[in-house]
């Protein structure tokens, strides 16, 4: 799969743009701040209706502007497809595929699917959980229509929940209703947690090769889920802490409290690796990505690399880019010398400045 072109208008620094990309490789360089980043959070926004950074739809519209639209055009196995987003600032979004309007932003699902790499993906062993199950869930909700809608029911079930926690101290009457939110928050968070440990499960077969190779076969580094309910059930761990949630009046354990452990040589590295362990091991992991959604979708995903390369050494920049020369690629960097460097394939040049794009080439 491939992106084809990009129109933008109003959408943060852009007024208009329209550009064409190639199917392979594709660089956006310019100074910083000068709206790089945002021409990929655009695609991606396009083909997930979410944006990377997480930012609300209304904050992505230019300064004083009502409304923002993007267009992309995609091609699918030979087969085209327009996706257009609008952004509304006081309604939801709309979305249209083909310019057929379309009714659940779950419709665009399997059109594009993409692996964004940007420099906060280089702590996201040393960072949070939060980081890391993000991680899960973006590419899990491209990936699978079930899981997306299982997390969905989840998340709703959870809001429920808590506010139902806050409402007890003064409103006891309630208290019995907790069962029926805690039966429907075991369901789909159950689902949540097997596709997530199916999940891991299959990424860790393909990180342990190529983390082996970027040390120079030194180490292997293997993953696993980390549920926050241990050993119990998901069903006994919210009988266990039901008394506690009651107390804090916050559900405590399930999905969004999860996490992945990543150990090498029985060390987890989370916490006791070294910066540079900890970032080899975060390339390991999205360079798996990149593998297992080509493997599960029979395609290539659009792989979008933010400012990546000035915080990788040689030896990482050079197995990068040597892993990535079959897909379509999307980079912002500040400058081109370093491809150059690397003797690297460039298909197609942007300069991006002040929110005007000029081709060179």
């Amino acid at each position: 799969m491939v992106i084809q072109s990009l129109k933008l208008k109003n959408f943060r620094n852009y007024e208009l743009l329209d550009m064409e990309f190639h199917p392979q490789t594709n660089i956006l360089h310019g100074d910083n701040a000068q709206g790089k980043t945002n021409i990929l959070e655009a695609v991606y926004l396009a083909g997930t209706t979410k944006s990377h950074r997480g930012t609300k739809d209304r904050d992505m519209i230019a300064f004083g502007k009502e409304e923002s639209h993007i267009e992309v055009q995609v091609l699918k196995n030979g087969v085209p497809f327009r996706i257009d987003l609008h952004l509304k600032k006081n309604s939801p979004k709309g979305i249209a595929i083909n310019r057929m309007p379309i009714k659940r932003a779950s419709e665009l699902f399997g059109i594009i699917n993409f692996v964004f790499f940007s420099p906060e993906d280089l702590n996201i062993i040393k960072n949070g959980p939060a980081q890391r199950r993000r991680f899960m869930d973006l590419e899990l909700s491209q990936l699978d229509r079930v899981y997306l809608k299982n997390l969905s029911d989840y998340n709703r079930v959870l809001n429920q929940r808590n506010r139902l926690l806050k409402d007890l101290s003064w409103q006891e009457g309630v208290r019995d209703t907790l069962d029926v939110w805690d039966m429907q928050l075991v369901r789909y968070g159950t689902e949540v947690m097997e596709r997530r440990k199916k999940f891991i499960q299959e990424l860790n077969e393909i990180t342990g090769d190529i983390h082996e190779k970027l040390t120079g076969n030194r180490e292997r580094m293997t993953m696993h889920y980390e549920p926050s309910s241990g050993s119990l059930s998901l069903e006994e761990a919210l009988k266990k802490n039901k008394e506690r949630d009651i107390r804090m009046k916050s559900t405590s354990v399930g999905p969004h409290r999860d996490d992945i452990c990543f150990q090498v040589k029985e060390m987890d590295i989370r916490t006791f690796g070294s910066q540079g362990q900890q970032r080899t091991a975060a390339l390991s992991l999205k360079l798996a990505e990149i593998e297992l959604v080509k493997q599960v979708i029979h395609d290539t995903p659009v792989l979008l690399l933010d400012d990546v390369l000035s915080e990788l050494d040689k030896h990482r920049q050079n197995y990068l880019l040597d892993s990535i020369h079959d897909i379509q690629t999307l980079i912002t960097c500040t400058g081109v010398e370093e491809f150059v460097n690397h003797r690297f394939s460039i298909n197609k040049v942007f300069l991006v400045r002040n929110g005007q794009v000029t081709s060179e080439n």
